[in-house]
């Protein structure tokens, strides 16, 4: 019956039922303002929309008069299907009309092949972690210790250009760590507040920002055609990377990390220039680093 009630509606009202739909899923509460915000509709027009809402989904939310705004309920089941790579795609972006496709093949633009595809509830449940600054109890599955449970707090999910994972403090660790996204299970947000030096702000290699500059690799013959690929200017390629990050673009972009250039350039075809002027730390990942 939901079905029907929503392929009845226009267009731009699934647009802003979606985006209701979104904010609840994603970070847990959603409030007029928000839809005046971001549809320029006026306040009885967000009063229909989220009464719509209600009305498709009774289960899904409840007004809290204090914040006056909607809330999640654990009964929570979303109306439209947010297809999980789209939606972090568009987190890094700045989600905008709720509406989430799966992606469509084309037969004259081919992206690259994905073998590793995170779930949208997890990652629903970590974005309302993050966003209400709570912690997580899960189950987390690593190659050197096998499945334990663990509390997070977690500040940040990232794209490492391989996978996404989740930046958070780790409180058997008692360190900031980063956790593989597909490797968390049965996620559930603790309600009690955490502490000062488990926030974003206290992650020193989050807080950290390294500029570096990328070269090509002074082993190619012809280094302008890197120039071109990376639009270099004077032959340098000049980046702001938080160091928390910096490892994974160095192995991803195949960035050779000696000094003197000496790894294959026909598998390395950039090269760190400034590495002498930084003061890295546990960079062990980084094609070629040496402390």
């Amino acid at each position: 019956m939901t079905n029907i009630a929503l392929d009845a509606l226009t267009h731009a009202q699934r647009e802003r039922l979606a985006f209701i739909d979104f904010n609840l899923q994603y970070f847990g509460q959603v409030a007029r303002a928000d839809l005046i915000q971001r549809f320029q509709t006026g306040l009885a027009a967000c009063t229909r929309d989220l009464a719509s809402y209600k009305e498709l989904a009774p289960q899904n939310l409840v007004l809290s008069h204090t914040t006056k705004s909607y809330h999640r309920l654990e009964s929570f089941i979303p109306l439209f299907e947010h297809n999980a790579e789209s939606i972090l795609s568009a987190l890094c972006r700045g989600f905008g009309d709720g509406l989430s496709s799966g992606i469509q093949p084309s037969g004259y633009c081919q992206d690259a092949t994905r073998l590793i595809h995170p779930s949208s509830e997890i990652i629903a449940t970590i974005m309302r972690a993050i966003t209400s600054k709570l912690a997580i109890e899960c189950q987390y599955t690593s190659l050197t210790s096998g499945t334990t449970s663990k509390v997070l707090v977690p500040h940040s999910i990232v794209n490492n250009g391989a996978r996404w994972h989740v930046r958070a403090f780790d409180r058997t660790k008692q360190q900031f760590r980063d956790f593989v996204t597909t490797r968390i299970e049965c996620p559930k947000i603790l309600q009690s507040l955490i502490k000062p030096e488990e926030s974003a702000d206290k992650d020193t290699q989050w807080q950290t920002i390294y500029d570096i500059i990328l070269a090509p690799h002074p082993k190619l013959k012809y280094p302008k055609a890197i120039e071109l690929d990376y639009a270099m200017e004077n032959g340098q390629l000049k980046l702001e990377v938080r160091a928390a990050l910096l490892g994974y673009l160095l192995r991803q972009w195949s960035v050779d990390c000696t000094e003197q250039g000496i790894l294959n350039c026909d598998t390395y075809q950039l090269h760190l220039s400034n590495k002498s002027q930084l003061n890295l730390k546990e960079l062990e990942i980084a094609p070629g680093y040496q402390e």
